[in-house]
């Protein structure tokens, strides 16, 4: 059912009239946007303050149906859409197994992606905070990564090709909470936030939490700085997608490589393994997971889709002999023309093809 939470009043640094700011503000005003919409503390305090700036939006909902109030929860989100005329689009699903959390990231992701693609929204907006991105930042530091890791969770990012805006990223737990409060403003709590089998849950109950309660701002600070100097330290690649192939000029750095090309499969759903990131460091061409060939050399990133087992023409082998094209790329270059073609020139090729 919905609840309250009884907050008291504490001091707290952040006041009140400081929750209208939201990131991104600008962005919001383009067109529609689509709130991926939980009704716990976060979504629904997002969900009244784009309401307060008179933000057009459509919320989403996914019921995974863990939980005895997973169904009450869904037809709140339902009546709540209703009551501001606005559209609710809901999924439901069962997921069994193990690492719930990756798949139902991957379940929901799939399904905002479809409603984005086919309705036409402009952003998906995640209710993430500042808390969240602490929690993060503290996993990725005990899983030995780096600061385009660590700082994973941005206030605008893509995945699957759609534009992700993250308004509340500045905002701390303990403000949004007395939002809430303070507006008198009824969700639903999620139980399972207090089950620390759950990585996040540990490491939020153990570590964040307490240091949030004591240095909110600093921590918000560093979080800004820590994004200004990953800006200005890596460089931004640039993929230009013919077909099934996407290229991209070569930074002058393996971090930003290695990032560069990570960004690009993240952005599309598919996750690098650290021993795939290990490997790429090295260069030439590799196959990951059976469905994608990367070829780096001296000035380009090529990724196509892995092909195996083409019989190929005498004259186009050559060619592409000549020109130092990744073996690994034939397959597919040799059903697709056109992408053959772009390779052919970033190569420096001058004559015509010599198969046609």
């Amino acid at each position: 059912m919905h609840v309250s939470r009884n907050l008291q009043k504490n001091g707290h640094s952040q006041p009140l009239r400081a929750m209208s700011e939201l990131l991104h503000l600008d962005l919001l005003k383009e067109g529609k946007v689509l709130l991926a919409f939980s009704g716990g503390v976060d979504s629904t305090a997002l969900f009244h303050l784009l309401l307060d700036h008179g933000i057009a939006f459509d919320i989403a909902h996914v019921n995974y149906h863990t939980r005895d109030t997973s169904d009450t929860e869904e037809q709140s989100a339902i009546a709540l859409a209703e009551q501001y005329s606005l559209q609710c689009y809901t999924h439901s699903c069962r997921l069994s197994g193990s690492n719930f959390e990756s798949r139902a990231r991957d379940e929901r992701y799939r399904f905002f992606t479809y409603l984005m693609t086919k309705h036409g929204y402009t952003y998906l907006l995640t209710a993430h905070q500042l808390n969240d991105r602490l929690e993060w930042l503290m996993m990725q530091l005990c899983r030995g990564s780096g600061l385009p890791e660590i700082l994973g969770i941005r206030s605008l990012d893509t995945r699957n090709g759609i534009k992700i805006l993250r308004p509340l990223l500045e905002h701390d737990r303990e403000s949004i909470e007395a939002y809430l409060y303070e507006r008198n403003i009824s969700h639903h709590l999620d139980e399972s936030n207090s089950d620390e089998r759950y990585t996040r849950n540990f490491f939020r109950h153990r570590y964040s939490a307490p240091m949030m309660r004591d240095y909110t701002d600093a921590i918000r600070r560093s979080f800004r700085y820590l994004e200004e100097d990953s800006e200005s330290l890596l460089e931004t690649m640039n993929f230009t997608v013919i077909q099934e192939l996407s290229y991209a000029a070569n930074p002058s750095n393996m971090r930003s490589l290695i990032y560069g090309i990570d960004h690009f499969f993240k952005s599309r759903g598919y996750l690098l393994s650290k021993h795939d990131k290990e490997a790429l460091k090295r260069g030439g061409e590799h196959i990951l997971g059976r469905r994608f060939t990367v070829s780096i050399d001296t000035h380009y990133t090529f990724i196509t889709p892995y092909e195996s087992g083409v019989m190929m023409d005498k004259g186009f082998r050559e060619e592409c002999r000549e020109l130092k094209i990744s073996p690994k790329l034939r397959g597919y270059l040799y059903g697709a023309p056109h992408a053959y073609s772009v390779i052919r020139q970033l190569k420096g090729a001058p004559a015509p093809l010599r198969f046609d």
